[in-house]
């Protein structure tokens, strides 16, 4: 069972500043089991980027991001019906984390909502995730495919995916520059300081998005969502990006044929998994 941490905030409404929604994965007690998806070991690239700098970048520009929002009233206060939503089906996921990323039982994981067309989503390294309005409205989504969505970006985060893109876009001058300053030579929070900038945006390989979908489906199956919804989902995404041109999560997510056969071979593997989930 996941513990909660609040911190209050001055100010009411839906969409001003509120409690923040803090999920520690360190009490989950899911036991570790072998996958039934197949996406391999993660990178040793990823390791020229401190895993404890990246993260604290992320706190910044999740912070910042939160920040914005409230003073635009566009974050979602906790008693608003989708943040809960939202928080009901992280409590299920989070504690399936650990298996994939030992460092997630760590992770002060955070839920927020932002008011915005937008249709995006995403999970910074370190747990932070945030919905845009735009997905969950416009796509018309249940529950299970957004735990489809939810478990495809904890899922970048655990398998550090931002880490490897960031690794291999600075190449041997970052790897230097790191070995350096932990030698005392440099100032690691320049890392920092240049990777936040790229967290939100940053767009994954076609390998990371069909290992974060597969990790996702895993993970939503193990709590108890319905496979199949990784499918419905994309058909979803698919539609809207041919109704309303450019979807900025789109951009970053392609969707298309392969991705939803390959999502349809997967289904039957965590079938099993979905069923016993169901039964508890």
């Amino acid at each position: 069972m996941c513990t909660l941490c609040e911190f209050r905030a001055s100010s009411s409404g839906p969409w001003q500043a509120r409690r923040a929604f803090l999920l520690a994965a360190g009490a989950a007690t899911a036991a570790p089991a072998l996958a039934q998806v197949e996406v391999g070991s993660a990178s040793s690239v990823r390791n020229l980027v401190p895993a404890e700098s990246l993260e604290k970048a992320a706190v910044q520009q999740y912070g910042d991001l939160l920040k914005k929002a409230r003073d635009q009233r566009a974050l979602a206060g906790e008693s608003h019906p989708q943040l809960r939503r939202l928080h009901g089906i992280a409590r299920r996921l989070i504690p399936f984390t650990p298996q994939w990323n030992a460092r997630a039982s760590q992770w002060k994981w955070e839920v927020n909502l932002i008011g915005s067309k937008q249709i995006n989503a995403f999970c910074m390294p370190g747990g932070k995730i945030a919905f845009f309005t735009g997905i969950l409205d416009q796509l018309k989504l249940d529950d299970d495919e957004v735990a489809m969505i939810m478990g495809h970006e904890m899922a970048h985060a655990l398998r550090e995916h931002a880490r490897e893109r960031l690794a291999k876009t600075a190449g041997t001058g970052m790897a230097l520059s790191i070995g350096a300053q932990l030698l005392g030579l440099g100032q690691l929070g320049d890392l920092g300081a240049r990777a936040g900038t790229q967290l939100i945006s940053l767009k994954f390989s076609r390998d990371d998005e069909t290992e974060a979908d597969l990790v996702g489906l895993e993970l939503a199956a193990r709590a108890g969502y319905e496979p199949r919804a990784s499918v419905s989902l994309w058909n979803k995404m698919a539609q809207a990006a041919k109704s309303q041109g450019g979807l900025s999560f789109l951009s970053t997510h392609p969707s298309g044929p392969e991705r939803i056969r390959t999502l349809e071979a997967n289904v039957p593997k965590v079938q099993g998994l979905y069923q016993q989930a169901r039964q508890r």
